[in-house]
C-alpha cells in the first residue's frame, strides 16, 4: 500500500509542471505623455487629485532618474525607443522627418497603403520605416499571436510605432475627417465599434483637437472603448497590450510653453482623465490584474523669453537663416557648385545635397561648412557625423549624438547649441517652446510602474529610456525586442 501511495505521489509531482503556467498580467498598458518633463510630477503635485498621477506615485514604483540616451529628443524617436528598447542608430527612426535619398520624408508615411476611415493622406501610414521589434511584437511571438496588441493616440506616429509591426490595430486622429482612422496595413475596414465611436465622438473637419484639452479626454475615451470592445485583458489565459499616447500635452506646450494657465490646464485634464481610466481598468480588468507604465517621449525647454526675464541665459536659433547663410558662404567658396549644397536642417542635423558637387569634393564642402558654422557662438560643438568618434564632445553628450545617427537618414553635420538655445522663431513675443537637444530639460523623463507585481517605492539609480522595454519584457517573461540595447531595471 505504501508503495502504491509513493508511486501515486511521484506521478502527481511529475504532472505538476505540465499544468503550471507562466505568470503574467491580463493586460499591459503603456502610457506615453508627449512632452512631459520629469519635474511635472512634482511641479503640479499639490494640484493633482489623489486618483491619477498621485495614485501612481503613492502606489507604484517611480524611477526618478530616467534619461534619454540619444539625440534628437523628439516624438517619433521617443515612442520608437520606448517600445523597441533601442536607439535611432539601430531602429532607424531618426526624427519625425528626415532626408532619405535626398528626399524629405515623414517617419510613418507609406504610400503603399490607403486610409481606412477617411479618404485623406493622413491615413496613409505604417511602421515600415522602423527597424526592430517592439514589446507588443515580442508578446505576440511569445503567445503564438493569441495576445491582442492595439495602439491609440491622436498623433499617427504615437499610435503606430509603439504598437509595432504585428499589431492587431492602431488608431489615430485624422484632423481632416474629425475622427479616428487606421490604414490598410492593419485592416480593410474599421470595426463596427470604431465606426460607432466615431459617430458619437467627432469634431468638425479640420478642427485641431490636439491643441485642445479635449484631446486628452478623447484619447482616454478611445482607449476605454478599445478595452471594452476588443475585450482586452478579459480573456482567460491571455495577456493583451494597449499602447496609449497623450498628444495634446505636446501640442499645447509648443504653443504656450512649460508655464502658464494653458499648460497647467492640460495637465490637470490629464490627471483627471487618468484617474478615470485607472478606475475603469480596476472595474473592467480588475485591480492588480493589469501592469501599467507611464513615461514620456521627451521633455522640453522653458521659453527663452521667460528665462531672459529672470536673467537666465537663453535664446532662439533661426535654423532657416543658418541654412541660407551656409549655402551662401559655400557657393562663394565653391563657385563650381551646381546647386545649393545644403538641403536643409532638421533634428539639429544639416543634410547635404550630393547632387550639387562631385563625390570627391564632398569632404571639402563639409569641412568648409563646419568652419563656417563654428563661427556662430550659439553652437557649443559642430561635428562631422562621419568623424564623430574622433570629436572632443564630452560624455554623455557624445554618446547621445552617436546613438542618434543612422546612415542614410541622418545628416552630415550635427550641431549642439548652448543650453537653453533651441531652434524656434526668434522674437521678443515668442511664447512657445521646443525640444530635441541632448540636455537635461529634454532628456529627463518620468518612468512609473504600477499594478501587477509592482511594489511601492522609488529609485534614483540611473536608467535610460532604452531600459523601459527590457524591464517590461523581463516582468512578462518574454524576450526583449530584437534591437534592444537596454537592461531590465528589476
Amino acid at each position: 500500500m505504501k508503495k502504491q501511495f509513493l508511486a501515486l505521489a511521484i506521478m502527481l509531482l511529475a504532472l505538476l509542471p505540465c499544468g503550471a503556467q507562466v505568470s503574467r498580467p491580463k493586460l499591459v498598458v503603456g502610457i506615453v505623455v508627449d512632452q512631459m518633463r520629469w519635474d511635472y510630477l512634482y511641479y503640479y503635485y499639490n494640484d493633482y487629485g489623489t486618483g491619477g498621477l498621485r495614485r501612481l506615485l503613492s502606489e507604484g514604483f517611480s524611477y526618478e532618474n530616467t534619461q534619454i540616451n540619444y539625440s534628437p529628443a523628439v516624438t517619433a524617436v521617443g515612442h520608437a525607443s520606448i517600445y523597441t528598447g533601442s536607439v535611432p542608430a539601430l531602429n532607424g527612426i531618426t526624427g519625425n522627418w528626415f532626408w532619405e535619398n535626398g528626399k524629405n520624408v515623414y517617419c510613418c508615411t507609406d504610400t503603399t497603403v490607403r486610409s481606412v476611415g477617411s479618404n485623406s493622406a493622413e491615413g496613409q501610414m505604417s511602421p515600415r520605416r522602423m527597424l526592430g521589434t517592439t514589446i507588443g511584437d515580442e508578446l505576440h511571438l511569445a503567445t503564438d499571436f493569441r495576445s491582442k496588441v492595439i495602439g491609440v493616440a491622436l498623433k499617427d506616429r504615437a499610435a503606430i510605432l509603439p504598437a509595432g509591426h504585428s499589431a492587431d490595430a492602431a488608431y489615430w486622429w485624422d484632423t481632416s475627417a474629425g475622427h479616428f482612422v487606421s490604414s490598410t496595413f492593419y485592416m480593410n475596414d474599421l470595426p463596427q465599434w470604431v465606426k460607432d465611436f466615431n459617430k458619437a465622438n467627432h469634431t468638425k473637419p479640420n478642427f485641431n483637437i490636439k491643441t485642445n484639452d479635449e484631446g486628452v479626454t478623447m484619447t482616454f475615451k478611445m482607449a476605454e472603448a478599445a478595452v471594452d470592445n476588443e475585450r482586452l485583458g478579459q480573456t482567460d489565459g491571455q495577456t493583451d497590450m494597449l499602447t496609449v499616447s497623450v498628444s495634446s500635452t505636446d501640442a499645447i506646450a509648443h504653443k504656450y510653453s512649460t508655464r502658464g494657465p494653458e499648460n497647467k490646464s492640460v495637465f490637470m485634464r490629464l490627471d483627471h482623465d487618468l484617474a478615470g481610466f485607472l478606475n475603469y481598468l480596476d472595474e473592467k480588468v480588475g485591480k492588480g490584474n493589469y501592469l501599467l507604465f507611464l513615461t514620456a517621449d521627451h521633455g522640453a525647454s522653458h521659453n527663452y523669453n521667460f528665462l531672459k526675464q529672470h536673467r537666465i541665459p537663453a535664446d532662439g536659433w533661426d535654423y532657416d537663416k543658418s541654412v541660407a547663410e551656409l549655402n551662401k558662404g559655400l557657393r562663394e567658396k565653391f563657385p563650381q557648385l551646381t546647386a545649393n549644397p545644403v538641403l536643409g536642417e532638421d533634428n539639429y542635423h544639416f543634410y547635404f545635397n550630393d547632387k550639387a558637387y562631385a563625390p570627391a569634393d564632398k569632404q571639402k564642402v563639409v569641412d568648409a561648412a563646419i568652419a563656417l558654422l563654428r563661427k556662430d557662438k550659439q553652437f557649443l560643438w559642430v561635428v562631422d557625423n562621419n568623424k564623430i568618434m574622433e570629436s572632443t564632445v564630452p560624455e554623455p553628450i557624445k554618446s547621445r549624438l552617436v546613438n542618434g545617427i543612422f546612415p542614410g537618414r541622418s545628416g552630415d553635420i550635427t550641431v549642439v547649441t548652448r543650453p537653453q538655445v533651441f531652434g524656434a522663431e526668434v522674437s521678443p513675443t515668442y511664447r512657445g517652446t521646443q525640444h530635441g537637444q541632448p540636455m537635461a530639460y529634454d532628456v529627463h523623463i518620468p518612468f512609473i510602474l504600477y499594478g501587477w507585481n509592482v511594489e511601492h517605492g522609488d529609485s534614483t539609480k540611473p536608467l535610460n529610456i532604452t531600459d523601459i522595454a527590457p524591464t517590461i519584457c523581463a516582468m512578462l517573461h518574454i524576450q526583449m525586442p530584437d534591437a534592444a540595447i537596454g537592461n531590465s531595471a528589476r
